[in-house]
């Protein structure tokens, strides 16, 4: 989380700084002297994308826990043992049952074996907490691009009207895989190497924030969008 916070976040986070104005800037009515930093849309705003952000993490979590495939996407090329929403939420009680095993699987060139096939909910799960982790980072480099402008839209103010941001994405991208795939960076943040079948659950559990965040900046535009001032 340090690793996300200070470092994959850092690049994104100064190059919003470039941003260029909302088009229609000019046309809003000024602030009050008396009105909220974070008012209760935002507010909610907020706890909705959160929300979807926690969603999201763990879903890939139990995502490569339980299914073989998921959404057409094939996760069984690594020979990972699939287990059910009861076991897998009750793992602590594995040694109670019987007949339980978990069979290695692969993570970049080694493969990750168990003495004890309950381990497989403890040493296993360094392929489940790196999909995680890069559904976190995905996840925020995808907001970074919701946060171009707090109600325009990507289509009218796409990612490229700030070049910087690209720049700092694809430098944070580039940060999170060195850690993925530099074996001793890999051992240190006890994480493992994805494949593409992989990055696409990572893609397929990420990129919906994008939507959500675009549906709430329509509800925005239509609700709290630009209003006429009177002058006096």
């Amino acid at each position: 989380l340090l690793w996300v916070n200070l470092v994959t976040d850092g690049p994104p986070a100064t190059a919003l700084g470039f941003n260029k104005a909302d088009a229609d800037i000019m046309k809003k009515p000024p602030r009050k002297s008396d009105e909220m930093l974070i008012t209760p849309w935002v507010f909610l705003r907020y706890v909705i994308i959160g929300t979807y952000v926690g969603i999201a993490t763990v879903g890939a979590f139990v995502s490569w826990y339980m299914f073989d495939s998921f959404m057409g996407i094939d996760l069984s090329k690594d020979g990972h043992s699939t287990v059910t929403w009861t076991q897998l939420t009750h793992w602590q009680e594995c040694p109670k049952w019987e007949g339980f095993t978990a069979r290695p699987f692969t993570a970049g060139g080694e493969t990750v074996s168990f003495d004890n096939p309950c381990e497989y909910f403890t040493t296993g799960k360094t392929k489940a907490m790196t999909l995680s982790l890069s559904v976190i980072v995905a996840i925020e480099m995808f907001n970074a691009l919701n946060a171009l402008s707090e109600d325009a839209s990507l289509l009218s103010m796409p990612p490229w009207t700030n070049p910087y941001l690209l720049l700092a994405i694809a430098i944070s991208i580039a940060l999170h895989c060195l850690i993925l795939y530099v074996p001793f960076l890999a051992s240190i943040f006890n994480i493992v190497p994805l494949s593409w079948p992989e990055w696409q659950l990572v893609i397929l559990w990420s990129f919906p924030v994008i939507v959500i965040d675009e549906f709430l900046k329509l509800l925005a535009r239509v609700f709290f969008g630009v209003r006429k001032v009177k002058v006096d």
